[in-house]
């Protein structure tokens, strides 16, 4: 997938602070700390406002960043990052973000697509100038009745829907290796299909 020397980067979107650690707008953070747990690494260098971490996951050379300039201005740091790195962002870019328009338990990968109302990924495609770059967007729109969707995104979740998000989390670090190790197209066949599809 990659060239010699390059990167992937993966950038988890969220807010930094620990009053914004485990809200549904923070999943991508939280997968971010997933996959580095794994690995036994910390993500807390310092680069173009973000904490970075590097990993080798399978053959490439990945950066994980968390952007600490708040959801409303991710584009800023990603641009600072690409640009760095001279990442290709329809080749080497893979984005984690929340979905209020999936239920929560879901997952899906997209490339090319509009932000969809999301802050962080608008940011994203203004500072880059592109919709041409991988997402995982993991649901996040729960089973009760939410009167504000921004305030929803922005509380604590419940203990069940952190029940749900853990394994969601573990879903997402699967989902970005099977991206790393077997491409895209791999990655959308196996992790977009709907759970009906796996009755036919």
């Amino acid at each position: 997938m990659g060239r010699d020397g390059g990167v992937k980067l993966i950038v988890g979107l969220g807010n930094p602070g620990i009053e914004y650690q485990f809200t549904p707008h923070n999943l991508g953070f939280l997968t971010i700390d997933r996959i580095a747990g794994s690995w036994g690494i910390e993500v807390r260098n310092r680069q173009h406002r973000a904490l970075t971490a590097r990993v080798a996951i399978g053959s490439e050379q990945v950066l994980l960043a968390k952007p600490e300039t708040f959801m409303n201005l991710s584009g800023d740091s990603v641009r600072g990052l690409v640009q760095e790195y001279e990442v290709r962002p329809e080749l080497d870019l893979i984005v984690i973000q929340d979905e209020l328009d999936f239920p929560l338990g879901t997952l899906r990968i997209h490339t090319r697509r509009s932000s969809a109302g999301h802050n962080g990924i608008e940011s994203i495609i203004g500072a880059l100038g592109t919709q041409d770059f991988l997402r995982i967007r993991i649901g996040v729109a729960p089973d009760r009745k939410i009167g504000d969707g921004a305030a929803y995104l922005l509380a604590p979740m419940r203990k069940p829907e952190l029940a749900i998000v853990d394994g969601m989390l573990d879903t997402a670090e699967e989902a970005v290796k099977v991206i790393l190790k077997e491409g895209p197209a791999a990655a959308m066949n196996r992790f977009n299909r709907k759970p009906e599809d796996d009755k036919a």
